[in-house]
């Protein structure tokens, strides 16, 4: 009896696992990080959808509905494993990608919250890019966040 039980919560697990994939996770995680400093600006959703589409090549229904999704399965989460997990058996390239996606949804409202940046660095760790790298991707998200000072023009 207890060998049926536990077989059917590991396939329930396992079937809930295949079925995220990677961009499912990356807009999951990017809508989380978007309201870790509890509140979600309209500049953090634009900057999501904006980083979706031209990462993923999506059209504005696409962007939706994955969003859509997203926070359900960020509702449910009850930890960032589930969408890491996944990400982090991606290439190194790609895994840069996300972390850089995810320093631009921190600076699109021209704040960075202390749990922003805790977010992004455990991520960045679960999924295998160093310090170095994660800082890096921040000084330049940062960077480019900033408008353009006039008196440089």
């Amino acid at each position: 009896m207890f060998e049926t039980i536990a077989r059917f919560f590991g396939q329930t697990e396992k079937a809930d696992s295949q079925v995220l994939e990677p961009r499912l996770a990356v807009a999951a995680l990017l809508i989380h990080l978007a309201s870790v400093d509890g509140a979600s600006s309209r500049e953090e959703t634009e900057a999501i959808s904006k980083a979706l589409k031209t990462h993923y090549g999506l059209d504005e229904g696409e962007v939706k509905r994955l969003m859509v999704e997203a926070r359900r399965r960020d509702r449910d989460a009850v930890d960032l494993y589930q969408f890491t997990a996944r990400l982090a058996r991606l290439e190194e390239a790609e895994k840069i990608e996300i972390i850089a996606m995810m320093w631009q949804v921190v600076f699109a409202d021209d704040s960075n919250h202390e749990l922003e940046d805790n977010m992004v660095w455990r991520v960045a760790e679960m999924i295998g890019i160093s310090s170095r790298q994660r800082t890096l991707l921040r000084r330049e998200a940062k960077r480019s966040a900033r408008p353009a000072d006039p008196a440089n023009a």
